[in-house]
């Protein structure tokens, strides 16, 4: 899909001094969990930021031949989560 045809954001290439997240296998909790936001599928990896259980973090999801991985960051307040997010966003982190 051309990017002028997206309406979700693309992730900026990492800088090279960018921030290296911890990315672990999901959890497994009860709770809801919900997408408050998201880059844009026609590329991958594709990341949402997630809420659930009064906290928030980062997915990662990496098409692969035999499906999808996916991977998630440790849990932060909401707003430690958004600033991680822009950061994601802009390069400054991965």
């Amino acid at each position: 899909m051309p990017p002028e045809e997206c309406v979700s954001p693309h992730v900026v290439a990492a800088r090279r001094d960018h921030v290296r997240l911890d990315w672990r296998v999901p959890y497994r909790t009860p709770e809801r969990v919900r997408a408050l936001a998201w880059t844009c599928d026609c590329r991958s990896p594709v990341y949402e930021l997630c809420e659930g259980g009064g906290q928030a973090f980062v997915r990662r999801t990496v098409r692969v031949r035999e499906g999808a991985e996916t991977h998630e960051t440790p849990r932060w307040s909401l707003t430690q989560a958004r600033v991680v997010w822009a950061a994601l966003l802009s390069g400054r982190a991965r």
